[in-house]
Formats: C-alpha cells, sequence, structure tokens
C-alpha cells in the first residue's frame, strides 16, 4: 500500500509577560526557505503527542519555557506551505523573559500586536495571527 498523507506540524502563539502584564507574541526570523517571520514551530516526531511535539519545539527555537498551552485551531490548506502539504495545530501559551533564537531560527523577538510585521509573514501566519486577534478581543 502506498499511504500519500500530510505532514503534521505544531506552531505556538507565545504570550510574553513580564510581572504579569503582557508585552507581546513571539516571532522568529526563518534561517532557510521559505524566508520571513514566523510562528515558532516545526515537526512532530513519531511517537510523539502534540504537546510534547509543541514544547520541544518552542525550547528548541526560543529558549522559552511554554507554559498554560491550549489548542488552538488546526490549519490545513495544501496550500499553506510551498514546500510540501502540511498540517499544523496552533497552541496558545505563554512564557515569560525573552526568546533566544537557537535552531532553525535566525533571529527571534517579542512584537507588541500593532508592530506585528505583517507584510513580512511566513506560510500562513498572517491568517493564524489575524484569527489570534480576532479570539483576543
Amino acid at each position: 500500500m502506498n499511504l500519500k498523507t500530510p505532514f503534521l506540524a505544531v506552531d505556538a502563539i507565545i504570550q510574553v509577560f513580564e510581572e504579569d502584564k503582557f508585552r507581546g507574541i513571539v516571532l522568529i526570523q526563518r534561517k532557510n526557505p521559505p524566508y520571513g517571520w514566523a510562528l515558532p514551530g516545526g515537526f512532530v516526531d513519531y511517537g510523539e503527542s502534540l504537546e510534547e511535539a509543541v514544547v520541544r519545539e518552542i525550547k528548541e527555537e526560543t529558549g522559552l519555557d511554554l507554559l498554560d498551552i491550549r489548542q488552538f485551531h488546526a490549519y490545513s490548506s495544501p496550500q499553506r506551505d510551498p514546500r510540501r502539504h502540511v498540517v499544523s495545530v496552533v497552541f496558545i501559551g505563554n512564557a515569560f523573559g525573552l526568546p533566544v533564537a537557537s535552531d532553525d531560527a535566525k533571529d527571534a523577538k517579542v512584537y507588541k500586536l500593532e508592530e506585528l510585521p505583517w507584510g513580512e509573514l511566513a506560510f500562513d501566519h498572517r491568517e493564524i495571527l489575524r484569527d489570534y486577534v480576532e479570539h483576543r478581543y
């Protein structure tokens, strides 16, 4: 049997707090194509839960510990990733401190919602962040 199926990924909207005050969300600048700013995340390893994958990927790419994670939405358009068909389950989580870029991230930054680089976002992360902003308010 030749089974063809989409790849499974996780992404995170990391809400950064400082002394219980919301500071913004974390975006990473991608080291590899497709370039641009993106939500941190990556592929789920075989034998790993979605929750384990998102915690691992966030730690690898930003150095942050993801707290209070909850599933937000799944994004499944076959065109969402130009490399291949990838389904991503997006989580919202909280973190304290500043991100440090590592692994696939060239840079990592906390953006205030009113300063998000809408025109420089990779994949379908513009759609994901619009959904988040609508959900938040």
